[in-house]
């Protein structure tokens, strides 16, 4: 292979070094990196979006509030209907020698007269069904509001269920008392 003319002055080593140099000076120009990619543009693009979400569905755009509203409007809001449920009192698991027990008193939110009558004719089986799922819970199990939440889900399940063809749409307690 012929080399190139090389002009005076310049030797190979010293283009060599030159190009050294050269790439030496190219680190120096630094890109956008992996993290400041994602801290200076992605997570502003994020926190936008996810406010602009947030905005629109508590209607401040005007468009999930007036959506709520138009659907609101057709349906008219009859008052409930509340069924007294005797009171019940129950022992608890417990592990020691001393006995616990439950005293409770609920009511029940009833559409309407109608689903009223139909509670109070399957209510032997209503109780029946409380009964059972409260001897098995233990004090422990009543604790705190998440044991309150979870107690009134499972009541409301069981008098759903008993309670068909009647729509009930909440178990109240008017008394609890853990001993």
């Amino acid at each position: 292979m012929a080399k190139a003319p090389q002009p005076k002055g310049k030797t190979p080593e010293a283009d060599e070094a030159q190009g050294d140099a050269a790439a030496a000076e190219a680190p120096k120009k630094k890109k956008f990196s992996g993290k400041k990619l994602v801290l200076f543009v992605l997570l502003p693009l994020l926190l936008l979006g996810g406010g602009g979400a947030g905005a629109y569905m508590m209607g401040l755009f005007g468009g999930a509030k007036a959506e709520q509203t138009a659907e609101a409007k057709p349906e008219e809001t009859k008052p409930s209907i509340y069924y007294e449920m005797p009171e019940m009192l129950v022992n608890l698991v417990t592990t020691g020698k001393k006995p616990s027990y439950l005293k409770l008193k609920v009511s029940l939110e009833l559409k309407d007269e109608e689903a009223s009558k139909q509670v109070e004719a399957v209510l032997p089986r209503i109780v029946d069904s409380f009964q059972v799922y409260l001897r098995a819970l233990r004090v422990e199990d009543l604790q705190g509001s998440a044991g309150i939440l979870r107690l009134r889900q499972e009541l409301l399940t069981r008098v759903a269920d008993a309670a068909k063809p009647a729509e009930v749409h909440d178990v109240l307690f008017k008394e609890m008392l853990v001993q």
